[in-house]
């Protein structure tokens, strides 16, 4: 592949004005959980199937980390979006329907957490359509949001979400304001709901002998997220959340994030929404502007 590096901005999509929440609210909130299981460790690494420690890291979701997620949002009353790969809905069944139950927001994830290569687009796209199916055995319904697996997206991908009936994306670290993409091929693209990186507990929480990195602990990783939290609450945006339930479901991790969250709650004019919810707003406003 010949690569284009003419300087030019590398993402088209129109900034967006300043944002009005519901409810008077200042800011909002998007919580967000990457249910990889063990597709976070083979998905990318299929060698590592007949590596059982090594996927064990990912079978924490199952056994533990799901059920205690889902028990934490039941406590403090609030709703997220699970992006869930097709497989681990396929391989965790029962694990998963507890997420549906509860009355969250379930999210395409990919099917077996491959990073999307522009290079094999017919692989990609087939990780998108595998993974529409499982999601529709497992759960009954097709998913409206999407954020990519190892977090990468390129134009044909954002095209054929599109055309996919995927109305939002949350993958991107350009903003602190959604905005609408556009799509290589001349069609509204979905509605992005960015990501602060910051807020990925993978970055702080996960280590392993094959990758290993240093833990950060509570209070390095509360500070961070408060600090960082009060500051887009200040600009008006939007703090989502990249979480997974083999890292935030450990007991300590799990009540790091109950304070977080709790800190949150605090504030009083914060919006605490769905992605879905999220987008639904978005898009009420597009018409809002488009009819004035």
């Amino acid at each position: 592949m010949t690569y284009d590096l003419t300087p030019r901005p590398l993402n088209k999509a129109p900034r967006t004005p300043a944002m009005t929440w519901p409810n008077g609210a200042r800011s909002a909130v998007f919580i967000g959980f990457d249910v990889d299981a063990e597709t976070a460790w083979i998905g990318n690494s299929p060698s590592n199937i007949d590596r059982m420690v090594t996927t064990s890291h990912g079978g924490y979701d199952a056994r533990v980390g799901i059920a205690r997620i889902v028990g934490l949002m039941d406590e403090l009353g609030l709703k997220a979006t699970f992006f869930t790969p097709g497989w681990t809905a396929l391989a965790h069944p029962e694990a998963c329907e507890t997420i549906l139950r509860a009355g969250h927001e379930i999210g395409h994830h990919g099917y077996l957490h491959k990073m999307p290569d522009r290079d094999r687009l017919d692989e990609t796209f087939e990780e998108i359509d595998r993974g529409f199916d499982a999601l529709q055995r497992v759960f009954g319904k097709r998913p409206v949001g999407y954020r990519a697996p190892s977090g990468e997206n390129f134009p044909e991908l954002i095209a054929y979400l599109a055309r996919s009936g995927i109305r939002y994306s949350s993958s991107f670290r350009d903003d602190i304001l959604p905005y609408r993409h556009a799509a290589s091929d001349g069609m509204p693209g979905p509605v992005e709901i960015p990501i602060n990186f910051a807020f990925d507990d993978w970055n702080f929480g996960m280590s392993s002998r094959a990758s290993p990195r240093p833990l950060f602990g509570r209070e390095a990783v509360l500070s961070l997220w408060i600090d960082e939290f009060e500051a887009t609450h200040a600009w008006g945006g939007v703090t989502t959340l990249v979480l997974h339930p083999q890292v935030s479901g450990r007991p300590m991790r799990w009540h790091l994030l109950r304070d977080f969250l709790r800190h949150v709650q605090e504030k009083g004019d914060v919006w605490i929404a769905t992605g879905e919810e999220i987008t639904n707003h978005f898009e009420a406003l597009e018409r809002h502007r488009g009819a004035s």
